[in-house]
This record gives C-alpha cells, structure tokens and sequence, in this order.
C-alpha cells in the first residue's frame, strides 16, 4: 500500500462528512492508540514541563485522564496480552518477551476483544506493532508464504504489523499474513539460533553501522539492517526490509486508510504505534525537534501521530461517533540497547514522572501507564484518580457493546464502563500486575511478593522492586515507594494478600 505524506499531513476532504451520515446513526467507532514504551511522565498533560505533546494534550483536555491507570505487566509481550484477552499472562509460562520468531502466542481457540467486536458486526484491524507471535510453532515460520495461523484467527479482518520489535529480525512488514515485497528470488530465513555463514553482524562488521550502534552487552549487535544491528538473525528479503524513519509513517497511513475504507460502518482499530521503543530513528521531520535525541524527538512524533488520527475522523465526519483510548504497554526505559544519547540528553526529563522504576520493573513506573479515554459527549471530562486497568478492555469493551460474555471469556476483565467514562471515581477495588514478581495495589496500598531474583538491571539503569523480603508502601503519601511499611502493617499485608490468592 503506498501513502503520501502531504496526505498524511490532513489533506482536507470536503465532501467527507456527507457520506458518514448514516454511520453517524450507527454503532461508535473504536480507536485504540498503543504507545510502546512511553511513561507516565513523558507527556506533558501529565505535568511534563521539558516536552510538549499538544494532540495528547487535546485528547485529554476533552475526555478524562487517569493518573491510576496500570498495565497489566511491565513489559510488552505479556502486557498486550491481557490488553487483548482480558487474562492475566502470568496465568501461562510462555508470555515473556516474545522473540522475533515465536509462534501465535494467542492461540485460536482464545476468545479476544477483535472477536468481540467482530461478532458485533464491526470491522476489526491491528496495524503497527504486534509482538505476540504468528504461524503455529515458534522458528518454524515459512516467512516466504502465508503465515498461519495469523491474526484473522483471532479476530482482525485486517492488519498490517511488525512481527515483533523494531529490535528484533524479521524486520519486514507483515499484511494479512504475507510479508509485504516479498521476492521469490531473495528468500527470507530468520534465525535465533545461529547466524548465518557469510551474513555480517553488528559485532563482527561495527563499520556497517552507519546509523545507530548498540549499547555494550544489551545483544543487538547481531544481524545489521539498515546501518542498525538487531536481535537475531536474518538473510535474504532485501526489498522487504523496512525504513526505520519511515516506520512511524506507515503505521499511520495504513491506521487511516482502514478508516477511510470503513468510514461508513462500525470499525475497530488497534493502532500500535512504535515510538519509542528502540531502536529509535524518527523521521527527518521530527529529528532534532525535542532537544533531548531520538528518545525525545520519537515522543513528538507520537504526539503526531495522535494528531493524524483526530484529524482523519474529522474530516470523514465521524468524530463524534467514536471512542478514542490512548494508553502505553508498560512504563519507560532510557538506554535499552541503542547508544542513540537518551540518557545524556535526558537533562530534566523524568519519563516515569515521581515514581520508582521503570519498564521490567515491579515498582510504580514498571505499570502505571498514560491513559486517556475521549467520546465526545459521553465522558466526563477532567482528571480522575480511579484505579483502573488495562486488564479490563474486553470486560467494559463487552459493556460498551451491550454484550454478554462468558465466564471463562472474561475470567480476568471487568467491565468498567463508568469508571472509563468518567463517572465512577473510585474504579477498581485493586490491580494486580507482574515483572518478575506479583504485587496487587489498592490504590493507597501496594504489596509486592517476595522473591529472590535480581534487584537492579545494570544494563537499562533500572531499579526492579524484586527482594527476598515483603514489601509494602502506603502510595497515598509514598508514590516513590521509599519507605517499606511491611513490618508495621501485618493486616494490610493480609488483606491484599486475599485479593492476589483470591485471583491465583
């Protein structure tokens, strides 16, 4: 699919509305914005004073912003996970990271939110990140014919997605479970095993990495595409490969020529956008504009991107009729792999705001995630301090719908319709989430189990809330979570211990 960026930049449409007249009269649109890897502190509705992000500044200012909002684990694999399925991943032992190569993580048989929507008469796509696995068996994929199962087997009509992270190999685009620009004669094979004799790698070859060179000891240094090395390996597919500056872009356009094509029916949209997960490469346009690197400048191409898919509900004239949530899989990471100067340019930026940790974290900034909900006329807007959690999409997606699920499609998710609305400013009793440990919060209380892994990851710089003894912060007075409170509140400790062996 081929896209134009002057079109990109909001072409009027005039005569757009028109033809929306009936869906106006129909079932909302659905529209959800998945940030990778952007914190809590990384957009300035949330009180960030060193970078401005206007479109999220609008979508919040007319909808209701969560300042308790969680994902449901501090890394992206497992958090998209529950997102989709309304089931805790730490249910299951092979919802890690996903490796570029992994095999359908949700499986068929599994009922989604797509599937929601789907029977709902809408029509379903996923476009831009995926990082949950395709084909049947992890390194068992033919990348040169169609991937089976894909995602039109648990629910999208359509998508067009990165088979992992812009870190990992295959770095190719993937539609409706073809890699686009496929050559026959230039075969792709893709490997997390072994390299491929004669193929360079970011360790043997550093003098091809003309773009961007990785961070010692994080392992992209492996196969080299586009000046950059990866994670893993890969040969052939050289009209495949995709542009990294030009990722970002087509996300978008492909996001926006699903809404054109659907305007005039209820339509479903997981846009997953890239930024700013590494390795960070914004487009020329958005280069140098944030004064803090890549790191900076993907956050203001994000905030583009929001601005794109506004722009194109108006001008099809179907803003109104459509639910907007803007949320991000887990919270931020300065230097994950790349030395693109993310932490020497940080200067005042505090992505993960005034909490502790981070992405792969057991601490606050490890989950509580941006998130926004916008319909017009039906939100109340302003700031609300309900607990909330991505874990419950498909529980109040059920209830938007007017829909009756299943216990076992819903084990996990609740609906949560006024709390999304704006109404309900209490919202969930408690959060439970995962990053190496369970920890379950009440929204003033937060314990974390336990357990004996590392405490600090020396590569990303950050602080993992793991120990070997019982943790337990008062957050209503300790957000940073400095002061560990166990030992004095043995009834608190029991009483969210409940809700955790309650859930298990």
């Amino acid at each position: 699919m081929k896209f134009n960026t002057i079109f990109l930049s909001g072409m009027a449409c005039s005569f757009g509305p028109f033809f929306a007249v009936a869906q106006q009269a129909a079932k909302p649109n659905v529209v959800v914005i998945m940030a990778d890897d952007i914190g809590y502190g990384d957009l300035s509705c949330y009180g960030e004073k060193t970078i401005h992000t206007p479109n999220v500044e609008k979508l919040a200012d007319g909808g209701v912003m969560f300042t308790d909002a969680h994902s449901v684990a501090a890394t992206s694999t497992p958090s998209r996970y529950s997102f989709l399925t309304g089931h805790y991943a730490w249910r299951r032992s092979d919802t890690g990271i996903a490796p570029g190569d992994a095999g359908m993580i949700i499986r068929p048989e599994q009922y989604t939110v797509a599937d929601l929507f789907k029977e709902a008469g809408y029509a379903t796509a996923a476009v831009g990140k995926w990082h949950l696995g395709m084909g049947d068996k992890t390194g068992e994929q033919d990348w040169n014919r169609l991937i089976e199962p894909g995602l039109k087997d648990i629910g999208f009509d359509y998508s067009y997605i990165m088979a992992a992270t812009g870190d990992r190999v295959p770095c190719v685009w993937v539609e409706n479970g073809k890699v686009v620009n496929a050559d026959p004669n230039d075969p792709i094979y893709v490997s997390y095993k072994e390299p491929f004799p004669g193929e360079p790698l970011g360790k043997t070859h550093p003098e091809q990495l003309t773009v961007m060179k990785p961070s010692p000891n994080h392992g992209h240094d492996q196969a080299i595409v586009n000046g950059i090395s990866r994670i893993g390996y890969m040969k052939g597919g050289k009209k495949a490969l995709w542009k990294d500056q030009d990722i970002n872009d087509s996300i978008v356009a492909h996001g926006i020529a699903f809404m054109e094509q659907h305007k005039d029916e209820p339509f479903f949209l997981y846009l997953a956008t890239n930024d700013a997960h590494v390795p960070r490469v914004p487009h020329p346009r958005f280069a140098g504009k944030s004064g803090m690197g890549p790191r900076g400048d993907a956050l203001i191409e994000f905030d583009w991107t929001v601005g794109q898919v506004v722009a194109t509900l108006e001008r099809l004239g179907i803003r109104e009729n459509t639910l907007i949530i803007l949320t991000s899989d887990n919270g931020p990471v300065v230097d994950d792999g790349y030395q693109d100067r993310a932490v020497e340019l940080l200067g005042e930026h505090r992505p993960w705001g005034p909490f502790r940790g981070g992405k792969y974290s057991n601490f606050e900034a490890g989950t509580r995630v941006p998130f926004i909900v916008n319909y017009p006329g039906k939100v109340k807007k302003g700031v609300s301090k309900a607990l909330v959690s991505q874990i419950d999409f498909l529980g109040t997606m059920a209830e938007f719908l007017q829909t009756s699920l299943t216990k076992e499609q819903m084990k996990d998710s609740n609906g949560q319709l006024d709390a999304w609305y704006g109404k309900d400013r209490k919202g969930r009793d408690y959060v439970i989430e995962y990053a190496g440990a369970l920890s379950v919060s009440d929204g003033e209380w937060k314990y974390i189990y336990p357990n004996r892994k590392s405490a600090y990851n020396k590569l990303t710089n950050t602080e993992l809330g793991n120990a070997p003894a019982e943790q337990l912060y008062y957050l209503k007075k300790d957000m940073g979570e400095q002061v560990n409170r166990a030992e004095q509140n043995p009834d608190k400790i029991k009483e969210l211990k409940a809700y955790l062996e309650a859930v298990r």
